[in-house]
Parts: structure tokens; C-alpha cells; sequence
């Protein structure tokens, strides 16, 4: 079987990929049956010489290969038919923009496999660049911290090598008894704490965070169930959350109360509370100043993102008052970090994590006759249409 790894096409450049020279090595020397082409590209941080090093083939057209390997979407336009690609689409929540890639992809009777749909059998996706989001993220977030304050100037993590070197420059850092308050308790969560770890801040309880003061800097972790509540006033547990939204209010405000600032890392579910309202945000007790966006669900649970921001220009500041965008240093504003693309600055660690994870899950099943049923699961479209387990999207492809 021959794999193709792609050049990304999409503007601005990704300088990820799905496996590095030494993963596409590996799996060579694992697989007798497989053989990899990459295509040329002067954007990856992988260079083609590196690819060269390890022995892999390095071409100008993978037209040839059977399966083809991607970060982005691909342009209409470079779509190759009849192939097996994976990549991610971002159509499986029927947004809007990328409808007519869907239809091409039809159209050329491709094979598609979303990188978001690729699930061990309890339905949990084993592919992901989430990690890493919460690492630069959580990096970013102190550095727009400084910014706002003119404390600090860290460089920007694009600038940096890996993860080791972010977490560096975050314990040159002379903090004051700053309270970060952070959601989530998954993936992109964990990545973010992994800095606040590594940069030696002290993490408290949730009793501790919203009713003591203290002489350091120091941050909470919260789950669902700590920042919502039962209207009903019964405590059940997450999965009644998740089951059931719409029982619940938000109650974010009690450490909003207390907080600087605000590392969002929560997944949004349609019909849960928001986190903070734009009238919660009015309130003379919002105490935050700072939000690091990670999650970034554009005029959703968290009032200031208005817009997603660019690694170019990864802040803006959010008036909570006119609820409009202004200078994120102004004094009233709440500076705001909503990069939406954020492993994109550390394309290093973000492909060498993807491509150990990919390696591991998806390529054994070419080899093994899909024994896991990954691919099962992953299959988008087949000869034209829609798989069964995606037919929910066909009215978005008929465009009603």
C-alpha cells in the first residue's frame, strides 16, 4: 500500500504534518507491505531533506499513492479522485464555508476520513492536535497578560522549539498573587496545565481559589459541575450534565469574582449554559481581565470572544460595557486571546504527538483488515455518497 503525505495548501501555510521523518521511518520498518512518498514543500517544518535523511522518498506528485495524508482542508482544485484521503474537513458540524469541498469531494468519488472522526470503540477520538492547543494557548494567555500590563514581553511561541522552550521562558516569570482560573478537564485542559506546572505555579482547591488570598500566584482546575448547577439544586454528576443541558444554570460567576484571568479549555455542548453572558461580564464583581480562549466558539459561553484573532495579531480587547471590540490594552477592556489554529505555532511537538497517536491507531488498520473497525468509523464518504453513519449531513450537501 502506498501513502502519500500532501503539502498543505491552504493560506495561510501549515507547517504541521500527519507523520514525521522518523514516525514515516517506523512504520516502514514495521510494515514490509508500505511504502510512503512525501510531496515537496517548502512550508512544513519537517524540510524535504529531513524527510531524505530517513530515507523517504520525496516527489513532486503523489498521484500514485492509494491513501493520502493531510493537516488542512485541501482546495477543491487539488482534490485528486478516486483517492482515500484523511484530513481535517471541518464539515462533520455542517459549517457552511466548507459545503462546496463536501460536494467536490463527492463528486470525485473520494474516499474522505476526517481526522476528527477517527474513535477507538467507545467512541473517543484517538487523533488529535488538542494537547497542543492547550499548551501554546496557556503560553500565550501570560504572554497577552504582560502585553496588557506591560509587565513582560515573551516572544511568541511560532518563534520557539518546542514545548521545553516555552515552558523557559514562562519561569523567567515574576508573577504577582495572580488567581487563573481554568475549564476543562480533557485533552486541550491537560496540555494547559501542563505549563502552569511547569512554570511552577501552585495549584489550590476550589474552596481555597474562591476564599483565600494569597502571597503567590496560584490556579484551579474546574470541571462542569463546578462551574454549573443543577436549577433544581440536586448534584448528580457530569454525565447528567451532558445528558441533560437545559437543567442547568451557569455559576461561573464566583470565580470570575476572584480571577485575573481566564484559560477557556471547555468542549460547549448546543443547549449548555453559557460560562459568562455579556450582562455577567457588565457586573462591577467580574473581576477577570485576561481570557485565553483556547476553545474559541466564536459569540458563544464566553462573551468576550466577538472573533476569532490570528497568530499575526492574537489579541483584541473586548469592552464589556459597549460590547464592542477596542485596544486590548485600555484599562476597562478585557484583553481578549482567541488564535483558532494554535498547534499551528508549535508544528514540531503538534506533528510528532499526531503522527505517534496516527501510527499507532489508524495505520494497523490497512494491515489488519480494520480489525478495530477505525476505519468503519472514520468513513465519511464511499463511491459518491454518503456513509450511513454520516446521512445526517446530506441536507447540508443538498445545501437545505
Amino acid at each position: 500500500m502506498k501513502i502519500g503525505i500532501i503539502r498543505e495548501r491552504k493560506n495561510p501555510p501549515d507547517r504541521r504534518v500527519v507523520l514525521s521523518p522518523k514516525k514515516c521511518k517506523d512504520l516502514l520498518n514495521e510494515f514490509s507491505e508500505l511504502s510512503i512518498k512525501v510531496e515537496s514543500s517548502k512550508d512544513r517544518f519537517f524540510t524535504d531533506e529531513d524527510y531524505k535523511n530517513e530515507g523517504i522518498e520525496v516527489v513532486s506528485n503523489v498521484s500514485d499513492c492509494d491513501v493520502l495524508l493531510g493537516v488542512k482542508e485541501v482546495p477543491i482544485n487539488s482534490l485528486i479522485p478516486n483517492k482515500k484521503y484523511f484530513f481535517f474537513s471541518h464539515t462533520i458540524k455542517k459549517q457552511s464555508y466548507n459545503r462546496e469541498l463536501l460536494n467536490a469531494i463527492l463528486l470525485k468519488n473520494i474516499e474522505l476520513h476526517d481526522h476528527e472522526t477517527i474513535t477507538n470503540k467507545n467512541e473517543v477520538r484517538v487523533v488529535a492536535f488538542g494537547r497542543y492547543a492547550g499548551i501554546v494557548g496557556a503560553y500565550n494567555g501570560f504572554r497577552t497578560y504582560g502585553l496588557k500590563y506591560n509587565i513582560f514581553n515573551l516572544p511568541k511561541a511560532e518563534e520557539l522549539h518546542d514545548q521545553l522552550m516555552l515552558i523557559h521562558e514562562l519561569q523567567k516569570l515574576k508573577l504577582s498573587a495572580i488567581k487563573v482560573v481554568l475549564t476543562g478537564k480533557g485533552r486541550v485542559s491537560n496540555g494547559a496545565k501542563e505549563m502552569l506546572d511547569g512554570m511552577g505555579m501552585k495549584e489550590v482547591s476550589v474552596d481555597e481559589f474562591l476564599t483565600q488570598t494569597f502571597t503567590e500566584a496560584v490556579y484551579v482546575q474546574i470541571d462542569v459541575l463546578d462551574y454549573n448547577k443543577r436549577k433544581d439544586g440536586q448534584i448528580i454528576n457530569e454525565f447528567d450534565f451532558f445528558k441533560k443541558p437545559k437543567e442547568y444554570n451557569g455559576d461561573f460567576m464566583r470565580f470570575a469574582k476572584v480571577a485575573d484571568m481566564y484559560i477557556a479549555c471547555h468542549f460547549y455542548g448546543v443547549g449548555s449554559p453559557y460560562i459568562f453572558t455579556r450582562e455577567d461580564a457588565k457586573s462591577e464583581s467580574f473581576n477577570i481581565k485576561v481570557v485565553a480562549d483556547i476553545s474559541c466558539d466564536i459569540d458563544g459561553p464566553v462573551a468576550s470572544t466577538i472573533r476569532p484573532s490570528t497568530i499575526a495579531e492574537p489579541n483584541y480587547g473586548y469592552n464589556p460595557i459597549t460590547e464592542q471590540e477596542t485596544d486590548f490594552k485600555n484599562e476597562n477592556a478585557i484583553a481578549v486571546m482567541a488564535v483558532d489554529n494554535l498547534p499551528c505555532e508549535l508544528p514540531k511537538d503538534a506533528s510528532e504527538g499526531f503522527g505517534e497517536s496516527f501510527a499507532n491507531h489508524v495505520i494497523p488498520s490497512f494491515f489488519n483488515n480494520d480489525a478495530e473497525g477505525v476505519l468503519h468509523r472514520s468513513k465519511m464518504t464511499e463511491n459518491g455518497k454518503l456513509t450511513e453513519r454520516y446521512s445526517y449531513l446530506q441536507d447540508f450537501v443538498d445545501g437545505k
